[in-house]
């Protein structure tokens, strides 16, 4: 690839964000923060695709093909060729934790 300097700014500010989050403090609360969106979304998704009653099908299977394209992603054979987890796997696996979790709620909610 030419060295442009488009190119060369795209690899700086990459290697800058890298290494702004190899702190682990800082690793760990982009993980909480994307856990706490992903219960957030979940939460949002429920609530408003329950309301109209006509999209409660089309909304779980988006969230069940996304759990599961993630699932098979991060924990997949395709996952484990890299000796150490990508932050990115990271971030995304807890994001769809977040929506589980939520929904698990949610379901909880509506049985009692």
């Amino acid at each position: 690839m030419q060295r442009t300097r488009l190119n060369t700014l795209v690899e700086i500010t990459s290697a800058q964000t890298s290494e702004f989050f190899r702190n682990p403090w800082r690793r760990i609360s982009l993980v909480l923060m994307a856990f706490l969106l992903g219960f957030f979304v979940a939460a949002a998704i429920a609530t408003t695709s329950g309301q109209n009653a006509q999209w409660d099908v089309v909304g779980a299977a988006l969230i069940l093909v996304f759990v599961e394209l993630v699932s098979r992603w991060v924990y997949g054979r395709f996952g484990n060729l890299q000796l150490s987890r990508s932050f990115v796997l990271d971030v995304l696996n807890s994001f769809k934790m977040g929506i589980l979790y939520s929904l698990f709620l949610e379901a909880f909610k509506l049985g009692s």
